[in-house]
């Protein structure tokens, strides 16, 4: 998929070249939560490919601490400095399209990654319906397809909404997985897994499988575990991250799956969508969904981990 993405920026430079292009000056990057090294990662890549197109281009990056409200006020922070690129991480799959059309009005390009955002002009993201769905059907297998589980949900972005999907989709279809508990928001942190697992642990007396909407959320929930002396049962999660290759290496621990991404390439692939869109080259696809990889101990050792420097 990255390489269709690249023969398709390479074709549109190649159409475009005889236009005057704009001078990147200017990017604003909101993300869901700072403490997140997945977010961390997503600015590096931003900065990185934008760092190539103009070293003296000015980089904004603010967290919006899964908060709607910081996060619209944000973007129209950013509309009024006359920021040229807007690179979202939307908090709210529905909610934030407002800001979002605000933007478009004012003339600033919505770059989308990680997670869609309602009118944003480019978006690059994991296939998160599948990424669900492998960590969800790993617990399928390894649970013999009988089952209690529960799924750590989170904030209502397109990317966690999808990968509940796509977890549930395996679940449901498995007539002896019983769902204990689907609708606990772990915030998407270490802090709010570890919450909602100890609520989740003290509820029930026996949970044979956890499903983490992303790594800190699971590391929390393990933590929980560990803070209450239950190993009954196993956790997988989504994203890859250097924490998750470290648990999986040492074989040890409750996490025993995650589905990665690449944070460092999937922002810097939107934010090179972004800057042809800037060029007024619209992709007749406008949204690159890029495949997870379901990690475990069996596929550790060839695991190239997250481009970004560690």
């Amino acid at each position: 998929m990255r390489k269709i993405l690249l023969a398709t920026v390479a074709a549109i430079m190649a159409t475009g070249a005889q236009a005057q292009e704009k001078t990147l000056e200017s990017i604003g990057i909101s993300v869901g939560l700072l403490g997140n090294p997945f977010f961390v990662a997503t600015i590096k890549g931003i900065e990185a490919r934008a760092k190539e197109i103009n070293p003296d281009v000015q980089v904004t990056a603010v967290s919006a601490d899964y908060d709607l409200n910081k996060q619209v006020s944000q973007i129209d922070s950013f509309i009024a400095a006359g920021t040229q690129i807007i690179m979202l991480n939307a908090v709210d799959a529905q909610a934030i399209a407002p800001a979002v059309a605000r933007a478009k009005a004012a003339g600033v390009i919505v770059a989308a990654f990680d997670v869609s955002a309602p009118g944003a002009d480019v978006t690059v993201m994991t296939d998160n319906v599948d990424a669900g769905r492998k960590a969800c059907q790993y617990i399928l297998d390894q649970l013999g397809g009988t089952g209690d589980v529960v799924i750590i949900n989170g904030p209502a972005s397109s990317s966690i909404i999808d990968r509940v999907a796509g977890c549930k989709e395996v679940f449901d279809a498995a007539d002896g997985i019983n769902v204990l508990s689907d609708d606990q928001n772990g915030q998407g942190s270490r802090e709010g897994g570890l919450a909602v697992m100890q609520g989740l642990l003290t509820r029930f007396d026996k949970i044979d499988a956890v499903f983490a909407i992303n790594d800190p959320t699971a590391i929390g929930a393990q933590l929980a575990a560990q803070q209450l002396g239950r190993s009954e049962f196993i956790i997988t999660a989504v994203d890859g991250a250097p924490d998750i290759e470290e648990a999986l290496k040492s074989g040890s621990g409750l996490i025993k799956a995650s589905a990665s991404q690449d944070p460092y390439v999937m922002a810097g692939e939107a934010l090179e969508m972004g800057y042809e869109a800037l060029q007024g080259n619209i992709p007749a696809e406008p949204t690159v969904l890029l495949e997870p990889e379901l990690i475990t101990a069996d596929n550790i050792a060839t695991y190239k981990g997250w481009t970004a420097a560690r």
